[in-house]
């Protein structure tokens, strides 16, 4: 999945994308009481395509799932949200079946893989956990 792909499933869910000053998470998205979602994305952040990729779509797996916290209940948890929207992100940019297709393609490393799916190395981990903890095996059969 392209960028593009994800701004327009932003565009059909009526989510808009904006370019702010953000530099230290380099995205957020926030949802208003009316249940609204908006995206930021660093101004900054357009001259790297794998890092703008996952920011948006992590971003966008926050406002498709509402996995939003609350920063005023100790009782949210703000991993569970985080790990929900890395897992919408995973299997929207790489979908297990795809990712299985390039290792099998000769694309072992992690760099190999980054620069496949065009992400950043360190998603590929996050989506290598992710697929682990769903019961999926990356040995072959």
């Amino acid at each position: 999945m392209k960028t593009c792909d994800l701004c327009d499933i932003a565009e059909r869910d009526g989510i808009p994308i904006y370019y702010i000053n953000c530099p230290q998470s380099g995205s957020i998205s926030i949802m208003t009481d009316e249940g609204e979602c908006f995206i930021g994305l660093d101004e900054r952040i357009e001259d790297d395509e794998p890092f703008e990729k996952v920011c948006l779509a992590h971003e966008l797996g926050h406002c498709e799932l509402g996995a939003f916290y609350n920063r005023y209940s100790r009782f949210d948890v703000v991993s569970k949200h985080e790990y929900r929207a890395d897992k919408w992100a995973a299997q929207h940019i790489i979908p297990y079946e795809d990712f299985i297709a390039a290792c099998r393609q000769g694309y072992t490393e992690p760099w190999q893989l980054a620069e496949y799916f065009d992400v950043t190395e360190d998603f590929i981990y996050r989506t290598h956990e992710i697929y682990i903890n769903m019961g999926y095996s990356f040995l072959e059969e």
